[in-house]
């Protein structure tokens, strides 16, 4: 596919479109959005950039081995294929700032990642989550909020998750409950959520609010303000929509 080629039967086809319902009587204005067409002034020269390369950072593998990671993780975090759920993957290698953000969350330090598109900022913060969970244990309650501007970007996470929690070794037995919190779901999901909180929840700033306020959630902001002896003293973690803080 010639994408330059693309684009200008796009232009060309949108241009006519326009033209179609412009129909100016007063030659001289006539004569200036002519013009206007003319310079392509309603659709900007094409952007050509480069792909930036990132630095590479360590492996899955050598963060386990380093201790940073809980052991469960060399199988969670792993190059899966879409097409066999029960594809084991192979080992991941991360990017630089990725293995920092990593370790600085291992020491239970607040951080903020800030880095360009396709970078891998979710990664930065959902294998420390994960890691947390592992390392006190599934099923003790909600132990991480991963609170996001837009409902769109809660759901594709949510996918991303569940390709790493749900696939491979894991395959049917997910080693950390994540669920989706957003105002999406049906009453029957809101109160199962409630009745059973996962380790992990994603939500959106508005609801977060709810959560917090309504009578319906207080089962679960008890279980958010419970007070529990797991990580290096902290219990509970915060992810802001590609700013990780623990």
């Amino acid at each position: 596919m010639d994408v330059f080629e693309m684009r200008e039967d796009l232009v060309r086809d949108y241009g006519a479109f326009v033209r179609s319902f412009v129909d100016i009587s007063d030659q001289r204005i006539s004569k200036v959005v002519e013009q206007a067409f003319g310079e392509r002034l309603l659709w900007p020269s094409p952007l050509v950039q480069l792909n930036p390369s990132f630095e590479r950072g360590g492996l899955i593998d050598e963060l386990v081995d380093d201790a940073v990671l809980h052991e469960s993780c060399r199988d969670v975090f792993r190059l899966k294929s879409k097409d066999n759920p029960e594809d084991v993957g192979r080992p991941m290698r991360l990017h630089k700032h990725q293995d920092e953000a990593i370790r600085i969350a291992r020491t239970g330090a607040n951080y903020v990642l800030t880095t360009g598109t396709g970078s891998g900022k979710s990664l930065s913060y959902i294998i420390p989550i994960v890691d947390h969970v592992l390392r006190n244990g599934t099923g003790k309650g909600i132990q991480a909020i991963v609170v996001y501007p837009m409902n769109a970007l809660a759901n594709s996470q949510i996918g991303e998750l569940e390709k790493f929690l749900e696939t491979g070794v894991c395959y049917g037995r997910p080693p950390v409950k994540v669920r989706r919190y957003t105002g999406q779901e049906t009453r029957e999901e809101r109160q199962e959520i409630c009745d059973n909180p996962p380790d992990v929840i994603l939500t959106n700033y508005v609801m977060l609010e709810l959560i917090l306020t309504r009578v319906n959630e207080k089962a679960m902001v008890r279980v958010l303000t419970a007070v529990e002896n797991g990580g290096a003293g902290r219990s509970k973690m915060v992810a802001l929509g590609g700013v990780g803080l623990s």
